[in-house]
């Protein structure tokens, strides 16, 4: 009987792993379609994680991420869209480690890490992928510009997070009620 139970859960976890993976995918070629969506469908499938991080844990996440990163980044027509998605789709497995930090650290380090991700994916986008119409886009703006463009990513990236906590305690709520 013991070991039935420990397929019924390995299957559980296979099966919600390979549902989320899936929704991920799918929301992130939705994405490539839907030409505003750039930004949008990639953080929407950053909430796919939720599920999977508070039943399985962040590795188990950290997993998902890969494999729908890996997926997106083949399969997408918005190559944009992908390496958002591959630079900062990692965030929610790793936000419950950073919000043990103290408060004006925890933003600091939170918009770092964002500030960062950012800068590397456009430098590789224009640099090493050059990708026309992103480097067109660029070259229309001045410094300040691209520091306003960095500043409006951090606000959002904070709205996410913000998001991120608010949906992760209602489904762990709602999971709770239902045990």
């Amino acid at each position: 009987m013991n070991e039935y139970r420990c397929y019924r859960r390995q299957s559980r976890r296979l099966a919600l792993c390979g549902l989320m993976t899936a929704l991920s995918v799918t929301l992130l070629a939705l994405g490539s379609f839907v030409p505003l969506a750039t930004f949008a469908c990639p953080m929407l499938a950053m909430l796919c994680l939720i599920p999977v991080i508070c039943e399985y844990g962040a590795q188990t996440g950290l997993m998902v991420y890969a494999a729908s990163a890996a997926l997106t980044v083949l399969l997408a027509v918005d190559k944009e869209l992908a390496l958002f998605y591959l630079f900062l789709g990692w965030y929610p497995a790793c936000r419950e480690r950073l919000d043990r930090l103290p408060g004006a650290l925890r933003v600091l380090v939170k918009c770092g890490m964002s500030t960062l991700s950012m800068t590397v994916m456009y430098l590789l986008i224009l640099y090493l992928f050059q990708l026309e119409a992103v480097a067109a886009e660029f070259a229309e703006y001045t410094m300040w510009g691209i520091a306003g463009m960095l500043v409006v990513g951090n606000v959002t990236f904070l709205l996410l997070d913000r998001m991120l906590n608010r949906l992760t305690a209602l489904y762990r709520f709602k999971r709770r009620k239902k045990r």
